[in-house]
């Protein structure tokens, strides 16, 4: 599915299929970030867990959410049309709601977002890995092979490293 036959939709629009339509949000984040911060009303489905949710439960139109619109994007890319009911993503997810002066709910506990958590993770494993070469040079090839991780992570629109963090205990429980 190319990106122009996906349905974006923004924070005002959204607002509106849910109030006229009864449109429902499914959040894509993990537990975790989904218990830090979230869209009133919305329902965490974990990107991971997505292709054995049940969407399309009375027939109501489906808004995908996630901190920014990337992995709504691959949910919708992974649902493709099989969902049953109409998909939209929100453009700009959860940045552009608050942005835009829509409310959220939060538990007051403060998870990273994953691409802050990746980040993170591969620019201290690079790091790492340099500065241990110089204990023992052909370490500096686990740093090159984070580097060409990060770019098959760029060019594919998916990330190894962030299906891996989502394993972890604060990714994973709920408020």
């Amino acid at each position: 599915m190319s990106v122009a036959s996906k349905s974006f939709v923004g924070p005002e629009a959204a607002r509106q299929l849910v109030d006229a339509h009864g449109a429902v949000l499914v959040d894509v984040r993990t537990p975790g970030e989904f218990a830090s911060e979230r869209l009133p009303g919305s329902r965490n489905v974990p990107l991971a867990t997505l292709a054995t949710a049940d969407l399309a439960a009375g027939g109501a139109p489906v808004i995908l959410v996630c901190a920014s619109g990337t992995r709504a994007g691959q949910a919708k890319n992974l649902l493709g049309e099989g969902a049953g009911v109409p998909v939209h993503i929100l453009d700009g997810g959860l940045t552009a709601w608050r942005r835009e002066g829509g409310a959220v709910e939060s538990s007051g506990r403060r998870v990273w977002g994953m691409e802050r958590q990746v980040r993170f993770a591969a620019g201290g494993l690079v790091i790492a890995f340099v500065a241990a070469s110089l204990a023992w040079d052909p370490l500096k090839w686990l740093a090159a092979a984070i580097g060409a991780g990060l770019v098959v992570a760029a060019l594919t629109n998916t990330c190894a490293m962030a299906r891996a963090l989502a394993l972890l205990p604060w990714n994973r429980r709920a408020a």
